[in-house]
């Protein structure tokens, strides 16, 4: 069988959400797919490296099987319409795998491909009116044209039904994984790398000047729709209410609506208090990770939400919004609302007993503030958030998510 694979977003530099996935998903597929012949589609960026060593091919720090190859699509604009098109139209495949949601105008009969989420559908002063247009269409196409539609959350499966109406069976829901931080097993390697986490620790600590400092955590785009605005309001009613001494971390690259929340953090009160990091390395995520005493993440729409299962696999407590994907994520047995608007899920104990993270309503920073106390001022709640998102996030897997995006690719 021969099988293509949509590449183009995965080899970019400072990867983030959907990016990841790519990349993610393309290095798990390796070993589900070596007994085929594989095309990886990919543009030409100047951070993009190829060498071959004894008939291996490598593709910046990723080695490929001897079945696979590559090839550089070098449209400058329009790749995935005119250049992949024209590909397609040359050299067609028996199976088509897009990972990110845009399906080209000619496509294999077999095409897969892969929705992350209608956020600009329930954020729409996150994007403008062209943006959310050119999504739409986009995806409806793309929905249109594939076979097989994998989504990321039953919740954004039930969106593309609702809003898209397109039908339930050609749907299939596989959840993202994510990139767990690897412990050391040896007492010697324990050591050593506790000796090394420590140096580095202090080095992250220095050069963001947060070091003697507890803190609050926030990792991922600083836009509108990731909520940064109550994230900010929701801190400083925890300095005026509960006087604590954390200060807010907020780790990112800048997004839709920055400008505003740069104006916010300028004018507030505790803006001292309030670290912006920019883009993170991977290094420096998982040693803010492992040091937060709590990390924040009510954002207003998420297709599934991958920093969530990050902070819980290192042992950090979660507040986490109560709409969209979210509690899927956290709690395995969701239940999901009918009706109008983002369904959330019900059927949680008093206070949120079933779920990994307290989940709060994003739209109030009262909300947002409360919970988050609740796990600064109580251990015990603290250490049981902790345990059960440590056992949650046994659930997810990237190796997992290629296995089942494998057996549909070879269906």
């Amino acid at each position: 069988m021969k099988i293509g694979i949509d590449g183009s977003r995965a080899f970019i530099e400072n990867r983030t959400g959907i990016e990841e996935y790519s990349y993610q998903v393309i290095k798990n597929l390796r070993d589900k797919l070596k007994d085929h012949q594989v095309v990886l589609y990919v543009k030409k960026t100047y951070n993009l490296q190829l060498t071959t060593y004894n008939g291996v091919v490598k593709i910046n720090d990723l080695e490929l099987p001897k079945s696979w190859r590559i090839k550089v699509i070098k449209f400058p604009r329009f790749w995935t319409q005119l250049g992949l098109s024209l590909e397609m139209l040359l050299h067609p495949v028996d199976v088509l795998f897009v990972p990110a949601h845009t399906v080209p105008v000619v496509h294999s009969k077999n095409t897969v491909v892969v929705i992350h989420g209608l956020e600009y559908e329930f954020c729409k002063k996150s994007y403008s009116w062209w943006d959310r247009v050119y999504m739409r269409g986009t995806i409806k196409k793309s929905c249109q044209w594939a076979k097989t539609i994998i989504s990321v959350s039953e919740n954004t499966k039930l969106d593309l039904v609702r809003l898209y109406n397109v039908k339930e069976d050609k749907v299939r829901v596989i959840y993202e994984g994510y990139d767990n931080f690897q412990f050391p097993i040896s007492n010697f390697e324990s050591n050593q790398n506790e000796k090394i986490s420590k140096i580095k620790t202090l080095e992250i600590y220095s050069k963001f000047k947060i070091q003697n400092s507890k803190f609050l955590l926030f990792i991922g785009r600083i836009e509108e729709r990731k909520n940064i605005s109550n994230i900010i309001k929701a801190f400083e009613i925890l300095k005026e209410k509960y006087n604590i001494s954390h200060k807010l971390v907020l780790a990112g690259k800048p997004g839709h609506g920055y400008e505003n929340i740069k104006l916010q953090i300028t004018n507030s009160k505790y803006k001292e208090d309030i670290a912006e990091l920019g883009f993170i390395s991977e290094e420096e995520k998982w040693e803010l990770l492992k040091k937060a005493d709590v990390f924040v993440f009510p954002t207003l729409y998420e297709g599934f939400g991958i920093p969530v299962l990050e902070a819980q696999s290192v042992g950090c407590a979660v507040v986490a919004s109560d709409n969209s994907s979210v509690p899927e994520i956290v709690h395995s047995k969701h239940l999901l609302s009918p009706g109008e608007g983002a369904p959330i899920a019900i059927g949680a104990d008093e206070g949120g007993e079933q779920y990994s993270a307290l989940l709060v309503n994003p739209q109030d920073p009262q909300d947002i503030a409360e919970n988050i106390f609740k796990l600064i001022s109580d251990e015990s709640l603290k250490n049981a958030i902790i345990q059960k998102g440590l056992e949650n996030v046994k659930r997810f897997s990237w190796d997992k998510c290629a296995r089942e995006i494998a057996e549909v690719l070879l269906k």
